[in-house]
């Protein structure tokens, strides 16, 4: 898959962008603060039909303007497809693809697979156990659709579970009974298809973070979940009188977890900045690897935002044989450094284009 071309209106700190992109390499050159990671945030908006690094809409929208459209072309498997999002202040956002509008926008993810890698990620260690899940559910969700109608239901139960806990009259037991079954029901699939994608997933992770670190450090993931105890109605009603006491649910797989090493010891507690950077990217570039094989086999888009920062000249260098291995497909980076972009550029046999990002302006 490639987005050919993107048109950017008021999205952020960008007025107005008109981009023809390279099949291969794509690279965004500029000072902080100037937009780049803006313009990858708008391609990252056209696959999850949502910004990365801001949930709310209408912040999205540029200082002083009314509105935001987003615009991609792709060449999927072939195929021309307009994919498009447009948002008006105090309006509800309309998103299209071949400009027939979504009835659900969840029917969109997996479409127009993307990973991105971004100083954000290191949520992923230092966070709490939402930001993994996540992790989890965005892989998922890509490739199997049945995931996100499942986790969207036990969403709602769980939701609703939690209102009768916070009642001061005694719950309706007959009610709550039927939100626990909702939550068993889809929280074991759920569960299973984590467990799965965990068990294929740690040896391709084990495998980027050996190559990117010269093999000097052994890493793992350990995938933990409350279903590990026994069938999850029984867990999530054995404690009832405790959820009621604290107002909301103790158990299920909305707490689930992953525990991330280095060694023997969380990474959280002994990584260096350079051995969280190198267990993040090996994590992401996992991502990569694993949506490309499974489900529709469409090369997922890679998105690379200021990578280099915090790593030593090895792993810089790894990270660049990486990234100009034709594997890959098509790529958008941003750096601030043009001799990181360089090396990159030398190495590839492919197409590439640089973009300048000043003050919200792109230029080739």
């Amino acid at each position: 898959m490639t987005l050919n071309h993107i048109t950017i209106l008021n999205y952020k700190n960008i007025k107005e962008a008109e981009l023809d992109f390279s099949p291969n390499i794509n690279c965004f050159v500029g000072s902080n603060g100037e937009g780049k990671t803006n313009v990858l945030d708008a391609i990252y908006f056209l696959s999850f039909t949502k910004s990365a690094t801001n949930a709310i809409d209408s912040q999205n929208v540029r200082h002083g303007e009314e509105f935001f459209m987003v615009q991609g072309l792709y060449d999927l498997n072939g195929n021309t497809e307009e994919v498009s999002c447009g948002l008006k202040l105090h309006q509800k956002k309309q998103f299209k693809r071949n400009k027939k509008a979504y009835k659900k926008l969840a029917e969109h993810i997996g479409l127009l697979p993307l990973i991105l890698v971004s100083p954000n990620d290191h949520e992923l260690i230092l966070g709490g156990s939402d930001e993994r899940r996540r992790f989890m559910d965005i892989v998922i969700s890509q490739y199997n659709p049945t995931y996100m109608n499942l986790l969207m239901r036990y969403n709602v139960a769980l939701q609703q579970r939690n209102i009768l806990l916070k009642q001061e009259e005694e719950p309706d037991v007959e009610i709550m009974t039927a939100y626990e079954e909702v939550m068993a029901q889809c929280g074991e699939p759920i569960y299973r298809m984590r467990n799965e994608f965990i068990t294929e997933f740690i040896p391709v992770f084990q495998d980027y973070y050996s190559r990117i670190s010269g093999d000097h450090e052994q890493v793992s993931l350990t995938y933990i979940s409350h279903c590990q105890r026994g069938p999850l109605l029984e867990v999530i009603q054995r404690d009832r009188a405790k959820d009621r006491a604290v107002g909301y649910s103790l158990h299920g797989i909305h707490k689930d977890d992953l525990t991330m090493t280095l060694g023997d010891y969380p990474i959280k507690r002994e990584g260096s900045q350079g051995q969280n950077k190198t267990y993040l990217i090996s994590l992401k570039l996992a991502q990569f690897n694993f949506l490309k094989q499974t489900g529709s086999k469409t090369t997922p888009l890679l998105l690379l935002d200021d990578i280099f920062d915090k790593l030593d000249a090895n792993r810089v260098e790894q990270i660049i044989n990486l990234a100009s291995d034709e594997a890959f497909g098509q790529i958008f980076i941003t750096d601030t450094n043009r001799e990181n972009l360089d090396r990159i550029l030398e190495r590839s046999q492919g197409d590439y284009k640089i973009f300048k990002v000043k003050d919200g302006v792109i230029t080739e």
